[in-house]
């Protein structure tokens, strides 16, 4: 558009082609951050709007998971966790694992799930997979605070039980499971404008990630039972997440600081090539949407 003739005031922004393969613009992000906080608002009432239990469901399925789980593996396949009672070991790794999945399953059917909004008006493109990421921090709160309940519970009932004093970073390892969930999102995303097959692979893909997680059991059990497959562990920067995780909140397993180093070099990685690919896709997505 051309400023008019009389206007004595600049334009606020011009929205123009982006002529830059790598673009984050987080200064166009923030103009439209009451946007960006209408989709929160929109993906946290939205989902269960028309459901009888409503927000229950996110606590239905964590519990369950942490039900069958303790039965399947702790009882069943005599998986030893420790001092600290099997289930509250399982909620812990389901708790902290949910949120990547939400977020990556949120973020990865971006460009066709968006498609009539995004080919009517223009907003920056990032705020839609950014939007799922916040809001399903809500999820994550509620499913945290139920953990806290039966830590509280069991710790009463006269379980060993401690925090550890790295619990104050906590919050840092969402972040990163977030980022990592975001950016594998994005990349998927670009990927299903094209092929479509990679929707219907990753419902598949995520429960495999899922046992290759260390979400069930400690990642050293790999390291000693199945030492020819501990690599497929090993290298999987969400093992140490959640291993983290349970060593803060539980004080079980270890903290490896290389494998730490590992994820977080993994998650800039990823982020940053899902980042590139979004940008690139979001330019002629409409067309083979």
């Amino acid at each position: 558009m051309n400023k008019p003739e009389n206007a004595s005031t600049p334009w606020l922004f011009e929205i123009t082609p982006k002529n830059r393969f790598f673009s984050l613009n987080l200064k166009e992000v923030w103009q439209y951050r009451d946007l960006l906080l209408l989709f929160v608002k929109r993906d946290v009432i939205t989902v269960y709007k028309q459901t009888i239990l409503g927000p229950l469901w996110y606590l239905i399925q964590p519990l369950f998971t942490s039900v069958t789980f303790t039965i399947i593996f702790n009882n069943v396949a005599g998986i030893d966790t420790g001092t600290v009672p099997p289930f509250l070991f399982n909620l812990t790794g389901i708790t902290v694992w949910n949120y990547f999945t939400a977020c990556l399953n949120g973020t990865s059917d971006t460009f066709r799930a968006n498609a009539s909004i995004f080919g009517k008006v223009y907003f920056p493109r990032i705020i839609t997979p950014l939007s799922v990421v916040i809001s399903n921090l809500v999820k994550f709160g509620i499913q945290f605070f139920i953990f806290i309940g039966f830590y509280i519970f069991y710790y009463f009932q006269g379980a060993d039980l401690s925090l550890n004093s790295l619990v104050l970073f906590f919050p840092f390892l969402i972040i990163i499971m977030g980022v990592l969930g975001l950016g594998f999102g994005m990349l998927i995303s670009a990927m299903v404008t094209k092929y479509r097959d990679f929707s219907h692979l990753i419902g598949f893909g995520i429960q495999l990630l899922m046992y290759l997680s260390a979400v069930m059991y400690p990642m050293n059990l790999i390291k000693d039972k199945l030492p020819s497959y501990g690599w497929l562990v090993e290298y999987n920067p969400l093992a140490y997440i959640i291993e983290t995780a349970r060593y803060m909140l539980l004080n079980v397993g270890e903290v490896s600081i290389l494998g730490l180093s590992f994820t977080l070099t993994v998650t800039i990685v990823v982020f940053f090539i899902g980042l590139l690919v979004f940008n690139k896709t979001e330019k002629s997505f409409i067309d083979t949407v």
